[in-house]
């Protein structure tokens, strides 16, 4: 983080929160080319990954994460026979996007989750800090 201010609650829950909004963005696209098909494999969809690190602040003993990038991963495409398909290439093969679904809902659900869990920490920081300006008064 820039500066020398420690990091609050609201700063480390925030950042985790933008972390899984990266995580759901990638998993919907993923999602969106589920079963896509392209001329050749070098321009066939790959599945795309957010690479998260932790961001560990000295001067509040907090460690919060950050996106350090997003990459392909998973499996390669797959080439399938399909002559008929105007994408095809001269041997009639086309090159489908190898997306497994099943674990991209999975990714998908699990974001949303940590996501949800990471609203629930900055309402309860922000509701125990006012019932404490609350009982000062």
């Amino acid at each position: 983080m820039a500066g020398s201010n420690p990091l609050n609650i609201f700063q480390v829950s925030g950042r985790a929160m933008s972390a899984q909004l990266v995580r759901m963005n990638t998993t919907a696209s993923n999602l969106a080319n589920a079963g896509a098909v392209a001329t050749s494999e070098a321009a066939a969809y790959r599945t795309m990954k957010p690479v998260f690190r932790t961001h560990f602040d000295a001067a509040s003993n907090m460690a919060t994460v950050d996106v350090e990038k997003v990459m392909s991963a998973g499996e390669a495409p797959t080439k399938r026979h399909d002559p008929g398909n105007p994408l095809a290439d001269a041997d009639g093969n086309v090159w489908e996007a190898a997306v497994d679904e099943t674990r991209e809902l999975v990714d998908m659900m699990e974001a949303a989750r940590t996501y949800q869990n990471n609203v629930e920490v900055m309402q309860t920081a922000k509701s125990l800090i006012t019932e404490t300006l609350r009982l000062g008064r």
